[in-house]
Formats: C-alpha cells, structure tokens, sequence
C-alpha cells in the first residue's frame, strides 16, 4: 500500500513538471533563409561551368603553378585554417561525449572520529565488530570500485548539440576551401602584375633610347642654329623624366615580388617568371553556368549554408532546457574499515542506483534569455546567409560585365598604340625637315608611352578579371 502511493506521488511529480515547463516555453517563430536566385546572369542559360575546372587546368603558366603549389603548402594564414578544423573536429568528439554514460574507477581511504556523547559515537562504542571484537577507534574507511553517470537524452538536447558540432565543424572546413581560393586568386593577380611591370620597364627603356637619340638629333640641329636651346632643355627634360619613372617602377617590382613571397610564407627571393609571354597571354574564354550553382560550387556559401544548419540546431538544444532532464547514477563497488575485510563477499559490496527528474520551475529568465539569444543568432545567420549568396550573385555579374568591356577597351587601345607608333617617326621626319615644332615630338613621344602603358595596364586588367571571375564562380578549391 505504503510502496504504490510514493509511485502515485512520483507520477503526480513526473506530470507536474511537464506541465509546467512545457506550457511556459516562449513562442519564436524561426526565420526562414531564401534562396530563390535569378535564372541566369543574362540571355544565356547554359549550364557549362568554368569553375569546374581544376586550377592547375585553368592557370597553365607553369611558373605561376609552381608559385601556388608552394603557397597551399606555405601559407600561414591557411595553416591557420587547418588548426581552426582540427578544434571544430575535437569539438565534435566533446559533444558526443555529453550524451554517452560517464564511466571512472574511484579509491578512497580516509578514517573518521565522532564524540562519544553522540547517538552515532554511542552506537559505535556499544558496537563490536566480532563477538569480542570492538570497534576500532578512530574507525578506517578504505573504498574501491566503478561508478557511472548518463543524462538521459529524452528531448535530444545533446544529440542536437552534437549535430550542430558537426555542422560548424563542416563550415570551417568550407573556410578553409574559401582561403584556399582567395589565395590562388591573390598569387595569380600579384603575378599577373608583375609581368605587366616587367613589360611596362621593358618600354620604358626603349622610349629613353628613342628619347635620347632625338635629343642627339635636337643637338646638332641647335649646331646648325635650326633650333634654340630651349627646345634641347625640352628634350633633356623629357629624358630625365621617362628615366626617373623606371625607379618607380623597380620599386613596384619590389613590391610585388615582396607580397608573391609573403603569400608563399618565405623570405625575399627572386620570382621565376617570363616577361615575353605577358603579350601574347590570352585571357580563358569563361563559361558562367547558371546563378544556382553558385550554392554548390562557392565555399562562402556552403559556409553560411553550415553555419545556418548548426544556428537552428542551437535553438533546439536552447529549447530543450525548458523540459525536465533524466540522470541516472549508479556505483559498485567494495567499502570496509580494513584491507583485510575490503574485498569480502557480499559483506564488503557496495552498490547503488539512482534515478533523478530535473526541471525548471522557478526564476527561468537566464533559460529564457539563452532561447532569445540562440533564436536571434539564428536570425542573424540567416541574414548573413542572404548576404552572401547576393554579393556572390553580384561578384559574377559585375566580373562578367568587366570582361566584356574591357575585351573592347583593349581592341580599341591596340589601334591606338598603333597609331601613336607610327606618328613617332612622322614627326621626328618632321622635325628634321622644319616642318613640325618640337613641342609636337615631344607631346607625340609621351602620348605613345602612356598609350602603351594603358595597353599594358589594359592587359593586366583582363587577365586579372580572369582571375577574379573564376575565382567568383567558386573555382579552384577542388
């Protein structure tokens, strides 16, 4: 009678708390990411991919190949990365760990002494161990044996906490793949760069040689009293300008070789690379895909995308600390007062089992205050999500954009260079024939230095929105 009213009890007490807590659990409403994407960057709807392709298919200059192949083994920042994933990945071994019962072996020994004049004192010196035996004073307390605890996952609290684990554990590895592209894409802009620096050096000094030969011609001319000696300070200056304009260059040079052996996490040193091969570069014919692939094939994303997953996983486990958790601890083992009698059987047995039902009922705003902020960190990510698959979106487009106009800017620049080439030599017959003035070689000599220049600059640009592009589509990485 006495053993089924504690069960009616503990039922009424069991009913209670879940009554309790599952009626005051707030009411959020989730936010939910959209990711409807336009069907396409433009008229075409093809489905070809260039970020499909590996790198070392997309970058074919084996000099540039060498350069990345030591940045993915060198570069501190990735390796940076890579330690963040093994923590993600340890992270997920402590989670599991959470919902798995807890098993360690315990041994004790200690004595203990209690006053006479108490009702345990009393019972002890009254007491004997053996028929004539008394109990030892003070009385020795040795202890050996196993004991076990496991939180009962009932709302899959743990469980949910370790899939979220998983899910960040995930996303960092999507980080590391997002460093790698943006490395790839920094090493092969940085070379791109230096090759067009070389070739900008490399007209620099043939236009001081053409420089300096009419500057000869403007001397002799001033001999033969043709000219004045303010047109041979002209050209002298001319010459000195175009000179003091390669040292900016040089350092230029140094500069960026400087971030290609940053990026390579070595010290200065050369950068192999053939100058000659800058102009007869033609940027890769790039075939965009559609805007959904953008989901599967950008690390950003698939990042965000894994960071979202774990964010509402969160709110699950925050919610679960609203609803009663089971333990359940048990012990076994051996207790005694003296070696001799420790492992006596079943005297010296020792062993328990115990369950107990937990739940909030009072002063819950720290519970609630943790729901709120996993339920608001979810809203963010979501955000962050849309974000990012709108830049990556824009990022495609705007690179699309750019390679077609300047696909057109370069072929109008060439005639240009061209024209301006050809009109170098008309005005220096000109000139030695009196009819044209100096000022019109010297403006004609630094309108076709700067012309070059832009074509060079030109150049670089499209082969670094080939970079870029590829880089947007989500290439590399694989």
């Amino acid at each position: 009678m006495f053993r089924n009213r504690i069960i009616q009890y503990a039922g009424l007490i069991l009913f209670c708390l879940l009554y309790t807590t599952a009626c005051k659990v707030p009411s959020l409403v989730p936010k939910t990411e959209n990711k409807k994407l336009p069907g396409s960057y433009g008229s075409s709807e093809d489905s070809t991919n260039t970020a499909q392709l590996k790198w070392r298919e997309f970058y074919n200059d084996p000099n540039l190949v060498a350069l990345i192949d030591t940045a993915l083994k060198n570069n501190q920042e990735l390796n940076v990365v890579l330690q963040e994933i093994e923590i993600s990945r340890n992270e997920i071994s402590v989670r599991r760990g959470e919902y798995l019962p807890f098993v360690g072996l315990r041994a004790g020994a200690g004595f203990d002494k209690v006053p006479r004049y108490t009702n345990i004192g009393a019972m002890e010196a009254t007491t004997d161990i053996k028929p004539g035996k008394p109990m030892p004073e003070p009385v020795p307390d040795l202890g050996l044996g196993a004991y076990a605890r496991w939180e009962v996952d009932i709302w899959h609290k743990l469980r949910n906490a370790q899939k979220s684990a998983v899910k960040r554990y995930l996303a960092s590895s999507e980080g590391r793949n997002f460093v790698i592209t943006n490395l790839i894409a920094e090493v092969a802009n940085n070379y791109f760069e230096l090759l067009a620096l070389d070739n900008q050096l490399a007209i620099l000094k043939q236009n001081i040689e053409i420089q300096t030969n009419a500057l000869e011609i403007v001397r002799l001319q001033k001999q033969a009293t043709r000219v004045t000696e303010l047109a041979v300070r002209r050209f002298e200056a001319q010459v000195l300008n175009t000179r003091s304009l390669q040292y900016d260059i040089q350092q230029r040079i140094t500069e960026t070789e400087n971030r290609i052996n940053f990026l390579l996490a070595r010290y200065p040193q050369p950068i192999a690379r053939n100058d000659d091969a800058f102009n007869t570069m033609i940027p890769k014919t790039i075939q965009a895909g559609l805007p959904s692939q953008l989901l599967t094939n950008r690390p950003d994303i698939r990042r965000a995308e894994f960071e979202l997953a774990a964010a509402k996983l969160d709110v699950q486990v925050a919610r679960a600390q609203f609803y009663p958790s089971l333990g359940i601890s048990a012990s076994l083992g051996y207790r005694a007062f003296s070696p001799a009698y420790l492992f006596s059987t079943p005297e010296s047995i020792l062993y328990s089992l115990a369950g107990e039902l937990v739940g909030p009922l009072v002063n819950r705003r720290a519970i609630t205050a943790t729901y709120a902020n996993a339920n608001a960190r979810q809203t963010q990510t979501v955000y962050n999500y849309e974000r990012v698959v709108l830049n990556a979106y824009f990022e495609v487009a705007n690179q699309l954009a750019k390679i077609s106009n300047l696909e057109r800017s370069y072929d109008l620049k060439s005639q240009e260079v061209q024209a301006l080439t050809q009109s170098i030599d008309i005005s220096n017959d000109l000139f030695q024939s009196t009819r044209a003035d100096y000022m019109e070689v010297l403006l004609t000599q630094r309108d076709a230095l700067e012309s070059r220049f832009e074509l060079i600059e030109t150049k670089k640009q499209q082969l670094n929105a080939m970079v870029n592009i590829y880089q947007a589509l989500g290439g590399g990485w694989n």
